[in-house]
């Protein structure tokens, strides 16, 4: 999968070390930025994840690619104690701190600097493992994936949140105009990266997903799964098991 996906600049660094810099280039501008890049639908997204991941009474979840938080502290509306957001940028989890003490909330959520295909805890250690525009960037997908299921516990529930295409007339030619177009001169206009959000767009147009993600799931072992794509389908929610 990486391959296919263009270097986000010319540089030695490996996909890993690039995207890391990026998002930590990009850091302080990322939320508004989502917000206006989804019109806010991202928000409705996130809180479906929840909703799933609430409805099977999680003790301990991990949230990978974590981010800036939004999802890890949307996660405390359910059953888990702790939760913990992981994500291989400083610069991401240093605003996502922020919020969270903001919030008050450092007693359920701990932020860790950490690679997602070398998750650093045990095998069998959560209860639930969501992941919110972040698997696209995996350098090496199902490596990371395999690590993502080595830590979950047998029976644990893994959701992704991920964009995807639209397959039908006329949304998938508006989707490519916007994610082509538009996308990338908002990221110009009102980021300090002028090159990030053209990357953005250029590795959700070559992740396989819908059913080819499903089958990469299934190739790792996950059982149950289920595809639901959201708002025309320019994102979809992935739902597994252990």
């Amino acid at each position: 999968m990486s391959e296919k996906i263009k270097p986000y600049k010319d540089s030695e660094l490996g996909k890993k070390e690039q995207v890391a810099k990026m998002f930590d280039t990009i850091s302080k501008d990322y939320d508004g930025l989502n917000r206006v890049i989804s019109f806010g639908i991202d928000v409705k997204w996130r809180r479906k994840v929840v909703n799933i991941v609430k409805n099977t009474n999680p003790n301990l979840v991990l949230d990978i690619a974590t981010g800036t938080g939004d999802l890890a502290i949307n996660l405390t509306k359910t059953s888990a104690s702790k939760i913990i957001g992981l994500d291989i940028s400083e610069g991401m989890l240093e605003v996502g701190r922020y919020k969270i003490e903001k919030l008050k909330l450092t007693d359920k959520i701990e932020m860790v600097l950490g690679d997602s295909e070398i998750i650093p805890f045990e095998e069998n250690t959560f209860d639930a493992i969501t992941v919110a525009f972040g698997v696209r960037n995996f350098e090496n997908l199902e490596k990371g994936l395999s690590e993502i299921y080595r830590v979950l516990k047998p029976g644990g529930t893994f959701v992704v949140l991920e964009t995807s295409v639209p397959t039908k007339t006329p949304f998938k030619q508006g989707y490519y105009f916007y994610s082509t177009k538009i996308l990338p001169t908002i990221g110009k206009w009102f980021s300090k990266d002028k090159v990030a959000y053209k990357y953005l767009s250029d590795s959700a147009a070559t992740f396989p997903y819908g059913k080819a993600f499903n089958n990469i799931l299934q190739k790792i072992g996950f059982i149950d799964i289920e595809n639901k794509p959201q708002t025309l389908g320019v994102a979809s929610i992935y739902i597994a098991k252990k």
